[in-house]
């Protein structure tokens, strides 16, 4: 380091304002919006430590909080409706003659098979919350984090079984990730985008299954197969309506400009209706077609997460395994496999809560060969861990939030580089912990000591000496300069 900068470190360090600096009080110990921590001296001169704490609050529009509620308020109505459900089945019971057969059913039932369904079927929630967090780990800015996605993904299997034909899942959805700090924009984009990949999802693991087990299905049930085949075609037709919203989104909104102005005309739609889906049609249409491109455009994450969305898919297809297991018959686990996807094939295609209704005669039409006089226990027991399980699961989650900010991004590469320096030798305790202080922004530590430079002596004492000279060296020529400038 030159004289010059030593000189200019003495100019500053000698400067009347440097010195009421040093003098003047720190102000108060604590102030809203700083972060790091603070010493500030007692009454008897000590120093003491003041931790300073960062508070942020997320702004969500109102318009999302009012969705929010409406979906709440659709769970209400369905819990009435599902309770008169639960009576008229438990009358069915009485009337049929078949409470004692139910009885001696569930009296048998072996509860290790249970607890293996049960288990099952937690995986299709963290398979589903993997999936969300394949969705935005490329982004290193995305404030989202891993409990928010939990929530998310919580709220979506609450409100997709409390809700008619899951109206309420998306809107529950959106609001969540908006409250981790995403734009509305964003937020519906991502929804959407997971939505097309769920039901494609949906589409592909019924093609797997028809083509390995649809012999079985036509052999079983003859002609009727051909409802099966149109449940297909229509979750078909339903994916390719989503690709094509997503892909041609001038047409779309043209079409759908034409058809909102045809219904307002007829006074079909309301002019405040029409307002609302006017500019769901001419802006988010485009927001979703922009965000489902962007993905599209990153192949291996798609396929990772179409992957991992036939995983999840099969966590809850697979369960009728085993609850038959459980009364101690004989499984083929394929067929169980491909007879529950044309199962939820059908709870999809009933426009009410659960499926209510379709999900009784699908099951009782599928698998009456399979559990034969334990059809009616077999029902019960799958209907508690596929539906009413999820939604008790699945109700505290919906609470989750992460609270430090940082993207997954930037937390999965901390990571790496942990494990990286930790294979590598080089991962020791002090890398490790300066790692894991930072949280995506600096840390100031007024209190620290600072250390002398390795090549300035052998010891602290070499070194400080050495320093005190050069800044000496330094005042001294800034003295000379004065000199010099005076005469």
């Amino acid at each position: 380091m030159s004289d010059d900068v030593w000189s200019a470190v003495a100019e500053k360090h000698d400067s009347p304002k440097a010195a009421a600096a040093a003098k003047a009080p720190s102000g108060p110990a604590k102030a809203p919006g700083t972060s790091g921590a603070a010493k500030a001296k007692g009454p008897t001169g000590a120093a003491k430590k003041v931790a300073l704490k960062v508070s942020a609050v997320r702004s969500v529009s109102a318009e999302d909080r009012a969705a929010d509620k409406k979906s709440l308020g659709q769970v209400r109505k369905t819990v009435v409706f599902l309770g008169a459900v639960a009576i008229a089945y438990a009358l069915y019971l009485v009337f049929s003659g078949q409470v004692d057969e139910f009885v001696s059913s569930l009296a048998g039932v072996d509860l290790s098979w249970i607890v293996a369904g049960v288990v099952c079927f937690l995986f299709y929630y963290v398979f589903g919350i993997l999936a969300y967090v394949l969705s935005v780990a490329a982004d290193p800015d995305c404030p989202v984090g891993i409990r928010d996605l939990m929530s998310v993904e919580a709220s979506g299997v609450f409100f997709m079984r409390l809700t008619p034909n899951s109206a309420g899942a998306p809107p529950a959805q959106i609001f969540r990730l908006t409250r981790a700090g995403m734009s509305a924009g964003a937020a519906s984009a991502l929804n959407f985008t997971r939505t097309i990949i769920y039901e494609t999802g949906e589409g592909v693991f019924a093609a797997i299954m028809l083509l390995f087990c649809g012999g079985y299905f036509y052999e079983t049930f003859g002609d009727v197969t051909l409802i099966g085949l149109f449940l297909f075609g229509f979750k078909v037709v339903q994916v390719g309506g989503f690709i094509a919203l997503c892909l041609l989104p001038r047409p779309v909104m043209a079409v759908g400009n034409w058809a909102l102005r045809f219904a307002n005309r007829r006074k079909w739609l309301k002019d405040d209706k029409y307002e609302k889906y006017y500019e769901v049609v001419n802006t988010q249409v485009m927001e979703f077609s922009r965000a489902f491109k962007r993905a599209a455009r990153n192949v291996p994450e798609m396929l990772a997460t179409m992957v991992v969305t036939l995983l999840q898919l099969g966590c809850m297809y697979a369960l009728p395994y085993f609850v038959l297991r459980s009364f101690g018959e004989p499984a083929d686990f394929l067929v169980c496999l491909a007879s529950g996807s044309m199962l939820e094939l059908l709870v999809n295609a009933v426009p009410l809560p659960g499926g209510a209704g379709g999900a009784e005669v699908g099951f009782a039409y599928l698998f009456k060969g399979m559990y034969g006089v334990h059809l009616t226990a077999g029902f019960v027991i799958w209907r508690a861990i596929e539906y009413l399980l999820p939604v008790i699961i699945a109700a505290p989650c919906m609470g989750l939030r992460s609270t430090s900010g940082e993207s997954i991004n930037r937390r999965a590469k901390r990571v790496w580089k942990r494990l990286r320096g930790a294979v590598g030798g080089k991962g020791g305790s002090g890398s490790g912990r300066g790692l894991g202080r930072g949280r995506g922004g600096v840390t100031v530590k007024p209190g620290a000591k600072k250390k002398a430079p390795s090549g300035a002596g052998t010891g602290t004492g070499a070194g400080a000496s050495d320093v005190e000279a050069r800044i000496a060296a330094g005042k001294a020529a800034a003295a000379k300069k004065k000199a010099q400038k005076g005469a």
